[in-house]
This record gives structure tokens, C-alpha cells and sequence, in this order.
């Protein structure tokens, strides 16, 4: 590391930055060690930072600034976070959040006086089937009542370090309630890897087009397919030789693990106790595309598995399963790195996780290029979810066949479904798909369900009318979130969380987006407020056109449908809460103009607005 002009600082950051080196991919890695370190990043650590990557001051800056767990201020030596994310307010969120404020004596959104401790909401952090949860400076902590929180207050008062707590806090269950063929069948390490390696590379590629995989994060993209069009725009390019160290034309396989759609938990129980399955994965799509090195971005509420998933990928490098000469095939060479997101829901989508891998604020870019032909660092990349590797391992083991022979002919094999909110037992389910919603929650207890959000806010909300339906791409394609809702429950309540949601999380690359879901967010605040009107339903739906047709990225897609969706079918949870017929403006000009007539002492009719 270069010479640093604040000593102190470059004391601490000395062993940071020679564990990364001075590769200004790895920027945001260096973001999360400084504000390990201080609890925040100093401005003097950004300016040591700038000049050892080489970079513009503004740009290491702008990338600190961009995701919610870094922060250029203090946050206080503790930073709680509860989940904000519907489920968990059903559990009593709002009044627990409170009561954690009262008794530490700090305000919600801000840092205590002696600046110990900070109390904030973020967005849903993976928990829902053991809420309320919340994290503190990073680590997990679930199933929150004020026994725990009283505890919790009071190692906070006693500076106790969050490594000394009571390991109880951060019990982290799995809850699988259904297993099936990923979560229910033995695998043993390596078993897909050798049938991989007995058919060929390309016989394996034809075993994934026959079992017509298609990708678990939502989307529903062919996985064959993909695999395809990578090793096409590598064979497209052999001749460039845009070559890695060892001489070999570089191209890339990354594992998607930041699970954000609110009500999704199911990729953190497959990295908890099936990251084997995983990896194996990884190194089958690896050995097709014939890429050297691969990458699990791992989202930021999950940075309590790096640990574990280190020491699963040491087991398998020593096992043969990765590195060099994969189980004695000469030339056969592949390894895992474990990258750590930061808070940002928008990270899920394919190229906005490149952009971060590569060290930078996660912005969708503009496709095509696609990340097939042009993704981390410009060179052809796969990008597929946690569950979908999972599955590619099992075929690669098993064979397409056996795993087409489940599920239905456009949605073979299973799905893993993440079941929150009014249910009996929340947790973890897998079903071959065609299975229908009426079946899932009779499965999971769900008495007197009213209404079920599949696959989370940017997905589809089924009526109690509508639970015939399928769980399937042909039906109900989702990512796996699957939140439940009884009758009692005010499902205006749901919509007002998730417009929220949308609004934190917009990456503000594009107006639409930027602009549209704050608009939503505030409109759906004035109708909470008891001022709505019916020009403001019209004005939601003409805000949901706009940013449904304009936005740029999936996130502005899909930010209005739990609006359109709730006012569609259940439209009088809209109508209960509107307060006027004609227009009424949100913002209280009179009110506004209290505190001048106090000072002035004036209270007569001239002193108001009419």
C-alpha cells in the first residue's frame, strides 16, 4: 500500500488493502472491511483508498454512497436494523422497534447522543419465517420479542462486542416443511462432476436441454440455452485470445445469492446445508462454458454464511472438487470466489450484480450486450441463481430425463417455495411445479387465507377467487417468495410496505423510476393518512402505466404492480380509506403556517388561508 497522508487511518487500512491488493474490482470488498473497522468510512479513509486503486476520490465515494449497509457517517458503534418487510410488521415490528428505541433512549433513524448505537429500518432481510428480524452492524437476529430486546439493550449499554453475545440470538433455522429431490435426496460430492466428466462436456450440455431447466430466480430463462450462447460467443472469439494468466480465453460463471425480493428465504437455506449441491453446479456450467473461475456474489444480510461457505469450499479443494485438474482431468481447472453485496435489492438483477462484482454503484446496464456474450469485465459470462445451479448439479448426476419427468411439460422439475405471513408453519417447501395454491396452504396451515403475494411485491397477488391456480411459468411463475394473508388483515396495509420498498430501493439510474416511485410512495401515504381521494386511485394507475412502459430496469417494471394488483381485486380496501370525493391536496398550506401565527400572536381570519 502506497504511503496514506492520515497515519492513523492508513494503520488500520495497511492490512486491507494488501489483502486485496490494488485490483479496483474489489472496491466495495474494501467498502465493508473500512466500515467493519469504524463503523463507518472516513473521509479521510476514502481520499487512502482513491489513491491506492488509483481512482477518482468521487467514484469511491459515490460507491460507498449508493448501498444502504455503508454509510460515510457515524452509525454508531452498534447499528440495529429491524426488517421492515411486511411480514414482519404483522408480527409486531413497528411496536417492538419502539419499545428497542425507548429503552436505549434513541430516536428511530438516528445515531444516540454518545453515538453508541443507531435504530433503523432496512428492507426485508431473508428472516420472514422467524420474524421479526433484524441485524445488527451485519449479523442476524431473529424471532425478536422484549425478552431478547431487553437483552440486547443491555449488552449494547455494557459495549459487550457482537462476537461475545449469546450465540442463541443469532439462531438461524432452516424450518423445511416439505422436502423433495434437492432438499430431500442424499448427494455426495462429486457425484455430478464424474457423470459430467464420464459423458463429456457437450453430452452433459444436451442432458440440460432435455431436463429444459429454466432458471429459479423468476425469469424463467432455459438454462441450456444460455450455457449455449455463452460457449457460442466464446467460440465466436477464439481467435481474439483475450486470455486470462494461464493463456486461456477468459469468460466467467457467477452464482446469484443476493436473495432481495421481500419474502424470499429459500436461496439461504440451500447455502446453509445443501452448498455443495451449489458448487457443484458452478463447476458443471463451469466445465461447459469452460470457464477457470467463478463467483458467488452473496447478498449483505447473508454475510453470517461466508464463513461456512469458505470452509465448504476449502473441504472441496482439498477433496479435488475445485482447483486444479478437477479429480485428475488434466486441464480441468476452476475455483470459487465468495463476493459480499451491500444492501441493495437492485443487485439482483443479472448486469446491475456485474457492475457491483466489478466494483461499482449496482446500475442495470443497458442490454444487449447481454452478459452472455459481454458480462464481468466484458468477457462472456453465465449468471444463474443459487437453486438453478442446484438443479444442474442433480442433472448433471442423474440425467435430463429424470429430472423432465417432474413437473409439467413448460415447468419441469421442483420448486422451492419460501411460505410466510397468516400460516401455522412458515418455512421452507418444495413441490414438483403444476402444484396449485389451495394445496400449498392447506399444506402450511394457512386458515382462512384471503389473499397470497407470489413471488414478492414485483410479483402476482392471488384472491382467495383464484386459488386453482398453478405455481408454474405457464401460471404463476415466481422466484420462490410465497406471503400469506387471512381475512382480518387490511391489504392496503401490504401495498403501502411494498410501494416503500420499491421507493428505497430504486437505483435512480432512470427518471421513470427515480421519480415514479416516490410519487406512488407519497400518494399511498396521503390515502394512509385518511386525505385520499378518487383522483388519487386514478392517478396511481396512471403512474403504474408510466413506469410499467418507461422504466429501465425490471425494479420500475415491476414497482407498481402491488398497487395495480390490490386495487384490482380487492378495491375496497382502497375505498374504505378515502376521506373525500373531490381533490384535496396532500400538503397542509394553513397547518403549514401555525408556528408563524404563534410568533406573530396573530389568530384572525386574515392569518389563515380560506
Amino acid at each position: 500500500m502506497e504511503p496514506c497522508e492520515f497515519p492513523h487511518i492508513g494503520e488500520h487500512l495497511a492490512p486491507i488493502m494488501e489483502r486485496h491488493g490494488g485490483d479496483a474490482t474489489r472496491l466495495l470488498q474494501i467498502l465493508r472491511e473500512v466500515q467493519d473497522c469504524f463503523h463507518f468510512i472516513p473521509p479521510e479513509a476514502v481520499s487512502c483508498i482513491a489513491s491506492h486503486l488509483k481512482l477518482p476520490r468521487a467514484q469511491v465515494e459515490g460507491v460507498a454512497g449508493f448501498y444502504s449497509f455503508l454509510s460515510l457517517s457515524h452509525q454508531g458503534e452498534y447499528r440495529v436494523l429491524f426488517s421492515d418487510n411486511i411480514t414482519d410488521n404483522m408480527l409486531g415490528k413497528p411496536e417492538l422497534m419502539q419499545y428497542f428505541c425507548n429503552k436505549l433512549w434513541v430516536e428511530p433513524g438516528k445515531v444516540s447522543e454518545d453515538n453508541l448505537v443507531s435504530v433503523d429500518s432496512t428492507s426485508c432481510t431473508g428472516m420472514c419465517d422467524q420474524g421479526p428480524a433484524a441485524l445488527v452492524n451485519g449479523w442476524p437476529l431473529t424471532s425478536l420479542d422484549r425478552n431478547r430486546l431487553d437483552l440486547i439493550a443491555e449488552l449494547i449499554r455494557m459495549k459487550k462486542p457482537v462476537a461475545e453475545w449469546p450465540a442463541m440470538l443469532f439462531e438461524v433455522r432452516d424450518n423445511i416443511r416439505r422436502p423433495g429431490m434437492l432438499l430431500g435426496e442424499p448427494f455426495e460430492p462429486g457425484a455430478g462432476i464424474r457423470a459430467m466428466l464420464a459423458r463429456g462436456a457437450e453430452a452433459t450440455l444436451s442432458e440440460m436441454d432435455v431436463s429444459n431447466l429454466r432458471g429459479r430466480g423468476g425469469a424463467g430463462f432455459k438454462t441450456a440455452s444460455k450455457w449455449s450462447f455463452c460457449h457460442a460467443a466464446i467460440a465466436e472469439e477464439e481467435g481474439s485470445m483475450i486470455c486470462d494468466v494461464g493463456g486461456n480465453p477468459e469468460r466467467f460463471i457467477v452464482c446469484n445469492a443476493d436473495e432481495g425480493e421481500p419474502g424470499t428465504f429459500k436461496d439461504r437455506v440451500l447455502l446453509a446445508s445443501y452448498a455443495d449441491l451449489v458448487f457443484e453446479g458452478m463447476t458443471v456450467g463451469a466445465r461447459v462454458i469452460g470457464a477457470r473461475k467463478g463467483f458467488l456474489y452473496l447478498r449483505g444480510e447473508y454475510r453470517y454464511l461466508l464463513q461456512p461457505l469458505e470452509a465448504v469450499l476449502a473441504r472441496r479443494r482439498a477433496a479435488g472438487l475445485l482447483g486444479e485438474n478437477i479429480l485428475g482431468e488434466t486441464g480441468f481447472a476452476f475455483d470459487v470466489e465468495i463476493r459480499l453485496g451491500a444492501g441493495a435489492y437492485i443487485c439482483g438483477e443479472e448486469s446491475a450484480l456485474i457492475e457491483s462484482l466489478e466494483g461499482k454503484r449496482g446500475r442495470p446496464r443497458n442490454r444487449p450486450p447481454f452478459p452472455v456474450t459481454s458480462g464481468y469485465k466484458g468477457r462472456p459470462t453465465v449468471v444463474d441463481n443459487v437453486e438453478t445451479f442446484a438443479c444442474a448439479a442433480r442433472i448433471a448426476e442423474k440425467g435430463g430425463a429424470w429430472f423432465a419427468a417432474m413437473g409439467t411439460a413448460q415447468s419441469t422439475g421442483t420448486k422451492i417455495l419460501s411460505i410466510s405471513g397468516d400460516c401455522a408453519r412458515p418455512g421452507i417447501y418444495e413441490y414438483p411445479f403444476g402444484v396449485t395454491v389451495e394445496e400449498i396452504l392447506r399444506d402450511c396451515g394457512a386458515e382462512d387465507a384471503h389473499a397470497v403475494q407470489v413471488s414478492g411485491p414485483s410479483g402476482t397477488l392471488v384472491s382467495w377467487q383464484e386459488y386453482g391456480r398453478r405455481i408454474a411459468f405457464e401460471d404463476l411463475p415466481t422466484a420462490g417468495a410465497f406471503m400469506v394473508f387471512h381475512r382480518q388483515r387490511e391489504m392496503f396495509a401490504a401495498a403501502h410496505n411494498f410501494t416503500r420498498f420499491f421507493a428505497h430501493e430504486s437505483c435512480g439510474f432512470c427518471t421513470p423510476c427515480r421519480v415514479g416511485t416516490q410519487l406512488q410512495k407519497k400518494i399511498m401515504d396521503k390515502i394512509a393518512g385518511g386525505h385520499g381521494t378518487p383522483a388519487d386511485l386514478e392517478e396511481l394507475k396512471h403512474l403504474g402505466h408510466i413506469l410499467g412502459s418507461m422504466s429501465h430496469c425490471g425494479l420500475g417494471h415491476s414497482a407498481a404492480n402491488p398497487v395495480l394488483d390490490t386495487l384490482r381485486k380487492f378495491p375496497g380496501t382502497f375505498e374504505r380509506k378515502l376521506k373525500a370525493l373531490s381533490f384535496e391536496p396532500a400538503f397542509d398550506l394553513d397547518g403549514a403556517l401555525e408556528t408563524a401565527r404563534k410568533i406573530t400572536g396573530r389568530d384572525d381570519e386574515w392569518a389563515h388561508l380560506s
